[in-house]
């Protein structure tokens, strides 16, 4: 089986890569800008399963250029992908009225059009063979009808874009054998929680969320398609 999994260096994202490589079977591609935190996580993977097999690549999502040298590098490693999950992020903390351009071409490049370009450019390889899943991560600040909180209009309005292109991709590609869900999350406990609300405590850390995160990647797509999935304890 093979996984990718982006925002690897830290968080929910490095939390999912030691999980889904305890299994020996799977190969997982674990994306991220910091080459020495995906080092680091390797090590950690091989130090409790020396068969591990963890794939590093280093990838900038904000820079569109890189992306393309993203999915060749991927092509180079797998002739076919079963389980994408976008889970990168990026956030600003800033009142509406003071919210650059540049501020939210970051956001939603690393949000929104990066999870595009992936999904783009590796819908050729996925497998169709055995229906293959796409998992969207997005946020409950992005999911309709919750609350909402100031100074995170980007962050928001980049999530809530993510949730509605599950739900467009599961039905265009419904007869394609590849499933598209999004989880929205709620408040866990990391450094982009931190970000947006400086001293909360949230009531989930990385590593449970990881745990939900993993078992829905591997088995939800056996039973639903197009879904946005509210994951919360507290929003926050």
């Amino acid at each position: 089986m093979n996984i990718i999994v982006t925002g690897a260096s830290r968080g929910i994202g490095y939390e999912l890569v030691k999980l889904l490589s305890k299994d020996s079977k799977r190969n997982v591609i674990a994306v991220s800008r910091s080459a020495d935190k995906l080092d680091q996580l390797k090590k950690e993977c091989l130090s409790f399963n020396p068969y591990a097999n963890v794939i590093p690549i280093v990838c900038d999502l904000n820079n569109k250029n890189a992306m393309e040298g993203l999915i060749s590098g991927i092509a180079k490693q797998f002739k076919s992908v079963n389980i994408l999950i976008n889970n990168a992020g990026a956030i600003v903390n800033k009142p509406f009225a003071d919210i650059s351009i540049a501020d939210l071409e970051y956001v939603y490049n690393v949000n929104v059009f990066s999870v595009i370009r992936l999904i783009q450019g590796l819908l050729p390889i996925m497998d169709t063979a055995q229906k293959s899943h796409i998992v969207n991560i997005s946020s409950m600040g992005g999911f309709q009808g919750s609350s909402k909180f100031s100074g995170l209009s980007a962050y928001s309005s980049g999530k809530a874009a993510v949730a509605c292109l599950t739900e467009c991709l599961a039905e265009e590609f419904k007869e394609n054998n590849i499933a598209f869900n999004c989880l929205a999350l709620g408040a866990v406990q990391t450094e982009m929680l931190n970000e947006a609300f400086p001293g909360y405590k949230a009531p989930l850390n990385a590593e449970k969320m990881a745990v939900f995160i993993a078992d829905f990647s591997l088995n939800a797509h056996q039973y639903m398609n197009g879904k946005i999935i509210p994951v919360s304890l507290s929003t926050p």
